[in-house]
Formats: C-alpha cells, sequence, structure tokens
C-alpha cells in the first residue's frame, strides 16, 4: 500500500468521494503542510486534506489526477465552491518523489496547464482532524458539501 494526501475544497465531500475510488483502502481527513504540529488556534498555512491509502496495482497516480479533476475547480485559487481561504487550496502532497513527478507531469501535458492551480509539493507536516471531521458526510448526509451528490455517488 501507498500513501498519498488530496487537498480539494473542504474536506468532508473530498473523503467521502476518495472512499469510492477503486484501489482505494483506507482515509482519514487532516491537514497538511503547515507550521504547528496541532489543531489548536489557526491553521497557520495548513491545508485540508485527505490521507489516502490506496494499492498502486489497481489505481495509478494518473487516475487519482483525472479523479481528481472531477471534484475540483482547478483554475480556482484559495477557493472550491463556497468555501474560501488558503486552507481550501487544492492539491497533491506526498513523502514519495514519484507521486509527485506523475502529479506533476499529468498537470503539465495538459493544454490548460498555464492556468491550472493545484500545488503538488512534498508532504512537510500533516496533523489528522478531529474526530467530528472524519466520514462526516456518511454521518451527515446533508452537511454542506461542494461537491455534487452525482458526483460524489459516481464510483459507488
Amino acid at each position: 500500500m501507498e500513501v498519498v494526501y488530496f487537498a480539494g475544497g473542504c474536506l468532508w465531500g473530498v473523503q467521502a468521494f476518495i472512499k469510492t475510488l477503486p484501489g482505494v483502502t483506507f482515509t482519514e481527513a487532516g491537514r497538511a503542510n503547515g507550521t504547528s504540529h496541532t489543531l489548536e488556534g489557526e491553521y497557520d498555512g495548513y491545508v485540508e486534506c485527505v490521507k489516502t491509502e490506496f494499492d498502486p496495482t489497481v489505481v495509478t497516480m494518473k487516475e487519482f489526477m483525472e479523479y481528481l479533476f472531477e471534484i475540483i475547480d482547478p483554475y480556482s485559487l484559495n477557493k472550491q465552491g463556497q468555501d474560501v481561504g488558503e486552507k481550501y487550496r487544492t492539491g497533491v502532497y506526498s513523502e514519495n518523489p514519484e507521486h509527485l513527478k506523475e502529479a506533476k507531469e499529468f498537470l503539465e501535458n495538459r493544454d490548460d496547464y498555464e492556468r491550472i492551480m493545484v500545488e503538488v509539493l512534498p508532504l512537510t507536516n500533516y496533523v489528522r482532524s478531529a474526530e467530528e471531521h472524519q466520514d462526516r458526510l456518511a454521518r451527515y448526509p446533508n452537511d454542506y458539501c461542494h461537491i455534487p451528490e452525482g458526483i460524489l455517488n459516481k464510483y459507488k
């Protein structure tokens, strides 16, 4: 199994979507690449993300990028749906350089590459979100989500 971290706006919907994808064995709501090591206080540069454990024999990084592009506006900086702010930026983070290479290649091979606002960076820090944020849409399906329901349930 391998691990990669995806950011695509509010993590509730991102986690609900990623859990439905082929090859995904585990997800966890969290925050990536901030400056603190705690959930106390402000976001301190963190981005809301979903830690994703997956089987690379079932799903590739290119496929993950295609899935990510189904749920984000890749041209929007620090905004997805009604969620606005640096913590809602889009990105891919990993400790595995091959994941980052493949994600960058996906972006660079697109005709609209110059307009894309998706970060692809090494994971420098990760903090698991509070329990109330784990699988939130499964417990509260009527909570706000910027991802249309048809897409959320597309791969179930």
